[in-house]
Formats: C-alpha cells, structure tokens, sequence
C-alpha cells in the first residue's frame, strides 16, 4: 500500500475531526425520525435518502433544519478560513451597523443636550419671575438706605456733563466765545465745590484734597469709595474752573494755540493728581481689614495694602513717559508749518478751506496747503493728517486741546 503524503495526511485528519463534530446533528436527525415514526404518528413526513449522495441530503421535522456538508464543502470553507480571518466577518458587520447607528445616536445627544439647556433656561426665567417682587423690594430699600449718595451722585454727574460741553463748545468758538457764559461756569463750579464741602463739613472730605484723612469710617467699604468718589468729581471741577479762567483771557495777553497747550498742560496735571490722591484712603481701608485682633488679620492688611502701592507705583511710572512728552510739547509749542506769503495767499483765493473766510495768520503745510493757524490747530487737535489731501502732518494727537475734560472715573 502506497503511503499517503504528509499533507494528505492532515488534510484527512481534520476532514475526520470535522465530521466528527458535526455528528451530533445526524444523531439528532436520527432521534427525530424515530420519534416521528413511534405509534400514532402515521401521518408524519418521512424523508427519502434513497437515489441521494451521501452528505447531501436535508431533512426538517417540527422546524429543525439540519445541514451535512460533504468534503469538498469543508475543504473549500477551509482554505477560506485560512485566507480570511474567522471574525473579520463579524467585525465588519458589528462596525458597519455602529456606524450606522453612530449619526442617530449623535443627534440624540446633542437634542437632549439642547433640550437640557432649554429646560434650565426655562427654571431660570421662572425663578426670576417668581422673585422679581423680592428683588423690587430690597431695590427700594436700598434705594432709600443710600438716596442721598445715589442722588448726589447722579448730580454731580450731570453738572460735569453740563460744564465739560460748555467749555468744549467755547473753545470752539475762539474770538466769539461769550465771557459771561464763561464766568457763569467758573461761578457755577467753584460754588458747587464749596457747597458740597460745607453740606458734609462734619467729614472733614476737604482734608482728601490734600493727602489727609476725613473723619469717617474707614472700615466700611461704601464711606470710603463715597470719598474717592466726592474727591475725584471736585478735582475735575476745580480744573474746570482753572480752564475757564484760561478761556477768560484775551488774546493780547495769551494766544489761541497757547491757549491749547495750556489745556492739555491742564488736563494732564489733573489726572495724575486724582491718580495720587486715592493712596492714602485705599492704603489706611486695606491695612483695617483686621475685623480679628489677630496677627493674621494684620498681616493679610498689610499684605494687601503692599500690593495695592505696587500696583498703583508701576501704572504711575508706566504714564510718566506721555506726561514728560506733554511737558516737552507744551514747552517747545512746535508749529504745523510755515508762514505764508500773500502770493501763496492769493493762489488760494485768500480763503481758508477750513473756516471758509478770509486767512488768519495764513500757515502753509508741508503738502502745500494753507489754513488758518488757529483754524489747523483745532483741526490737529483730534488728526494727523491734511484736511484737504490726507498727507500725514504730525505723529501724534494732541488730545485735550480742545479744552474736554476726562470722563472717567477714578475710584482706586
């Protein structure tokens, strides 16, 4: 007898193990077919195997399906399962139907997501509706808790507003500007001021003016942001009226563009000085944080108001370079060009573009255009560059020239 090659050989042998598992179905089909021809049973089906090949028959009874596969089936299934992975199949179709799924499952999240987020909005303006009238109530106590200081406040404010307009509107008016409405804001300011500190005199809030402490609460956080607050507003007044008195001046005795250094000079001086002002209040709340006579009540005091020094050290320094460059500028007073003559004039048809009158003190530009002096001094006062062809004249804006007055305010 021939000996059978080595892959015949195992080939053969898992052939009879395949078989060998798939026996327990023929046995079961064996079972089923006795069973189904036990007595009473004659009208069960019988299944023929006669004129069939072996391993190709099927038989069902009561919904069993049984399969036999002959060998050259599970040859052809093993050389597939030895170039294909036996879970690839399954791991295909698991990906595929997540990825399926995954879209779906995405929108639901971001929709419940969203509804989540609508439902809390909802509670919000619920909870607000419900609590408004609470709210309404403590406003009102509070309201009437701090009116005199909410309307002295919204006073101040307006009188600021009023005069800092006033004075920008006469500059703008140079020759024309109405004296008497100027002396009524420098009557108007200072008797704002003095009224103010003779209306709290028992608080002694003047002494702030000059780095001393008022007889108030220092501990109390509202008394002293009331002082920085009446402190700065009566700075500003007390400048204001110092512009008007400049305003006030005839032009024999002070020039109109003298004049505009002069304020910005001004302007320049009262913000620094209502930068300094507020130390000494800040420094002597932050250091009587100390609620607990302990020694770490003193150090965190102090620890605060060191930092507040600091802070307030490094912003003054970083501001001194503009205030040295305004010192410079007011001092030097440089012009925007030259004097022009009458035959420059004439080309120009002797009428300023700006003001559309006769030229005053015609000047005539790098880019050869002439104005006005006073009329391009305005107009530098908020630009850089030719009103008429754009041609950069100057690096800077020489804010403040125009007589205006800070807005802000400075609590810290």
């Amino acid at each position: 007898m021939k000996p059978r090659p080595r892959c015949e050989r195992k080939h053969h042998a898992k052939t009879q193990a395949f078989g060998v598992t798939h026996n327990p179905p023929a046995t079961m089909q064996a079972h089923s077919n006795n069973r189904h021809s036990a007595p009473g049973n004659n009208d069960a089906p019988q299944c023929a195997h006669a004129g069939r090949p072996p391993g190709e028959g099927s038989c069902q009874r009561g919904g069993d399906v049984h399969i036999q596969l002959n060998p050259a089936t599970m040859e052809a299934g093993e050389n597939a399962g030895s170039r294909q992975h036996p879970h690839s199949g399954i791991h295909s179709h698991s990906h595929s139907h997540s990825e399926a799924r995954g879209p779906e499952e995405g929108g639901g999240d971001s929709e419940e997501h969203s509804g989540s987020s609508l439902s809390e909005l909802r509670y919000l303006l619920q909870w607000l509706h419900k609590s408004l009238p609470y709210i309404l109530i403590l406003s009102v106590k509070l309201l009437l808790q701090h009116v005199i200081g909410i309307s002295l406040g919204i006073g101040l404010l307006t009188t600021f507003m009023y005069a800092n307009k006033s004075i920008v509107n006469q500059v703008f008016l140079r020759e024309k500007c109405s004296r008497l409405h100027c002396a009524g804001l420098l009557l108007f300011l200072t008797g704002s001021s003095v009224l103010l500190y003779y209306t709290f005199y028992n608080q002694s809030l003047h002494y702030s003016l000059i780095f001393l402490s008022p007889t108030v609460d220092f501990t109390n956080f509202w008394e002293v942001l009331w002082i920085v607050g009446i402190t700065d507003f009566v700075l500003k007044f007390l400048f204001m009226s110092f512009k008007c008195i400049v305003l006030l001046l005839p032009c024999l005795i002070m020039s109109f563009k003298a004049k505009g250094y002069w304020y910005m000079l001004l302007e320049e001086i009262c913000q620094y000085y209502r930068k300094i002002v507020p130390i000494p209040i800040w420094f002597r709340y932050l250091v009587g944080l100390r609620e607990q006579e302990s020694a770490l009540g003193w150090s965190l005091g102090i620890l605060l108001a060191l930092l507040y020094l600091i802070l307030k050290l490094l912003s003054f320094f970083a501001h001194l370079k503009h205030f040295r460059w305004v010192l410079r500028v007011f001092y030097s007073q440089p012009s925007y060009g030259v004097a022009a003559s009458k035959r420059q004039c004439a080309d120009a048809d002797d009428i300023c573009s700006i003001c559309q009158a006769e030229f005053q003190k015609p000047v005539v530009l790098i880019c050869q255009h002439i104005f006005c002096e006073e009329c391009i001094a305005l107009w530098f006062n908020r630009e850089k560059s030719c009103p008429l062809c754009r041609t950069v004249i100057s690096d800077h804006i020489n804010k403040w020239k125009d007589g205006a007055s800070s807005v802000q305010l400075q609590i810290y």
